[in-house]
């Protein structure tokens, strides 16, 4: 389990293809503090497991199933990504609740400025429109951040300087794919929802008018 809040921004130095998986190696200081083989550190927000170490990096090995659901297959050396340990169970928990299990990818729609805040834009996957609400929480690329706003399958994002600084949202552009987990919380609710009232995921979404029938509201 992770926060969504990222310690360190790694590099991506090496990148083995075996079959349909793939060896990568970050660049990386700050999460190798205390780490040990079969640790799970967050590499833009998917839960991988450190098969190797060193001083300055650790190696961990991507499946044909985690290729084929996060952004990992686009990926080249010298990509910038966002790392963080797992979740302490001493720590706060300042972000929100994040399994490290992407849900989907998404692409950057587009990027605009509000005075010192920057809006991201998104277009989504359809099938998991349900699982995000507006003022809800979803980990784009393992951050931890708050939806501004929805219009269909799109949806937006308001982050502050210190956010896009310290993260690789910097990077981003109109057109880049990142890896997106919705809200766990958004899932369990959803999964009660249509299962409640017998209806599917592709027939219809989560509305206000669903959850007051269902008394959330």
């Amino acid at each position: 389990m992770f926060t969504g809040l990222i310690e360190e921004i790694g590099t991506i130095t090496g990148l083995k293809k075996s079959d349909n998986s793939l060896y990568i190696t970050v660049k990386c200081s700050k999460v190798l503090d205390g780490i040990k083989i079969g640790d799970s550190i967050a590499v833009n927000g998917a839960c991988q497991t450190v098969i190797e170490f060193g001083n300055e990096y650790f190696k961990v090995f991507a499946s044909s199933e985690t290729l084929a659901i996060t952004a990992f297959s686009l990926y080249k050396t010298g990509q910038k990504v966002n790392l963080e340990r797992t979740l302490r169970l001493c720590d706060r928990l300042d972000g929100h609740m994040v399994s490290g299990h992407i849900d989907g990818v998404a692409s950057v729609k587009s990027i605009s400025k509000t005075g010192e805040t920057t809006v991201f834009a998104f277009d989504a996957p359809a099938m998991l429109s349900g699982q995000l609400v507006k003022k809800g929480s979803v980990a784009i690329d393992g951050i931890s951040l708050t939806i501004a706003d929805i219009e269909g399958e799109s949806f937006s994002i308001a982050v502050i300087p210190h956010t896009l600084e310290n993260t690789t949202l910097q990077y981003l552009k109109a057109g880049s794919t990142v890896n997106i987990e919705t809200d766990i919380i958004a899932k369990y609710i959803e999964k009660y929802l249509l299962s409640n009232n017998n209806i599917t995921s592709k027939s219809t979404s989560v509305s206000m008018d669903l959850l007051e029938r269902n008394g959330f509201l």
